[in-house]
């Protein structure tokens, strides 16, 4: 009691009022009881360890095998996931091109998340890679090897198919003729060519009066541009996207365009479709001896006509496209150039070309490059370096 105030003293009479003791829940007799009940257990500090110990096994006895839960998730995520984007040498980047076009207006619209996109090349293709050089020149009379040429692509008046619809026809003449000068001024040894190249029919969802699955552009359309290559000097290519006619009556039918001197064919076989396909559906193909049909066509043309030779081009940016194309060969008369489709990065496009024109020695190479879809754009000196140096650049 040294601690308190001495009773009845002066300490004792100034001393503050201590603190009312708070009520009691239970009487002194209950709270005796329950004292007495709880004195055997064990004290705070060992009911804590207890309790703590009753909560690690529990944990154990319901957890799963070691890493289970880990696993468990990964497995979740990787289903989750969007697939990362590969090369699938096939133009959107995921599998074919979709096409509308209204009789009326011939407003194409086109997915181009499709048109970007190649798989994956089977192992037996990679062989020989390095194997492909240009052929010495069988055709001396020919654009190429002494030149390289440089397109601008697409439908006419429709921005959604390439550059060549992007802007009026002088415009795209100044702009493509700006693009080759940073060719020549990368490689001044080789002149640039510069020529439009013109969809001539193009791929539709719904099989037409003729079930060809295909609009032709009008005659009035191919005259203009026609005139106006001719007119400024320049080389105009005629693209055909073949659905499911023949790349026989494909040719034929763009023979009056085709027997002006300047004027030079190219094949998409995306779009070329068997019974059953569907442009938009899936990837097309043409076979070997579709492309050696056409290099012999135009070499008869020419010397019916007695005008120089064609240079025929094939687009290509899946493996599939070209069947049996190791009976692909160029032949006198006409120079055959087979383009790396599809769009993507440098290294992506990189790759791609390897694949395409690797395959097999081709007599002339080409590579397509796209405005909108290409991020980064490859810079000509970036092009120029690819082994074998490409003897044509299309620009979509």
């Amino acid at each position: 009691m040294a601690d308190r105030p001495k009773p009845f003293s002066t300490e004792w009479m100034s001393a503050p009022q201590p603190d009312p003791e708070r009520p009691h829940l239970f009487s002194d007799r209950i709270r005796t009881a329950i004292t007495g009940i709880a004195r055997p257990l064990p004290g705070e500090r060992t009911l804590s360890v207890w309790v703590l110990a009753v909560l690690v096994v529990g944990s154990l006895l319901m957890s799963g095998p070691q890493g289970q839960a880990h696993l468990n998730e990964l497995a979740a995520m990787n289903q989750a996931a969007t697939p990362s984007p590969v090369i699938d040498w096939g133009e959107p980047e995921t599998d074919a091109s979709k096409a509308s076009i209204s009789t009326d207006s011939l407003a194409v619209t086109e997915d181009d998340a499709s048109i970007a996109s190649i798989t994956a090349t089977p192992p037996e293709l990679q062989l020989g890679l390095d194997e492909s050089t240009e052929q010495d020149a069988l055709t001396p009379d020919g654009l190429l090897p002494e030149n390289r040429i440089l397109t601008f692509y697409g439908f006419p008046g429709n921005e959604e198919m390439g550059i060549l619809g992007e802007h009026d026809k002088q415009r795209v003449l100044e702009m493509m003729r700006e693009q080759a000068a940073k060719y020549e001024a990368a490689d001044p040894s080789r002149p640039v060519l510069v020529g439009f190249e013109v969809i001539a029919s193009v791929a539709q969802p719904e099989p037409q009066a003729d079930g060809s699955y295909l609009l032709d552009t009008p005659s009035d359309v191919l005259d203009e541009y026609a005139k106006f290559t001719a007119a400024n000097d320049i080389l105009l290519f005629l693209d055909v996207q073949v659905g499911r006619r023949t790349v026989e009556a494909e040719i034929e039918g763009l023979r009056p365009w085709l027997e002006l001197p300047h004027v030079h064919l190219a094949i998409d076989p995306e779009f070329a479709m068997r019974e059953g396909e569907i442009p938009g559906d899936h990837i097309g193909q043409i076979d070997a001896s579709d492309i050696t049909f056409a290099q012999q066509w135009l070499v008869e043309l020419t010397a019916e006509v007695g005008i120089p030779p064609k240079v025929l081009m094939v687009h290509q940016f899946h493996y599939t496209m070209i069947e049996n194309k190791d009976q692909v060969a160029p032949m006198a008369g006409v120079q055959l150039v087979i383009d790396a489709d599809g769009f993507g990065p440098p290294a992506t496009k990189t790759e791609a070309y390897n694949v395409v024109i690797g395959q097999m020695p081709i007599e002339y190479h080409g590579i397509k490059l796209f405005y909108k879809q290409d991020v980064p754009l490859m810079t000509p000196e970036e092009v120029l370096e690819l082994e074998p140096v490409p003897s044509v650049i299309v620009y979509q």
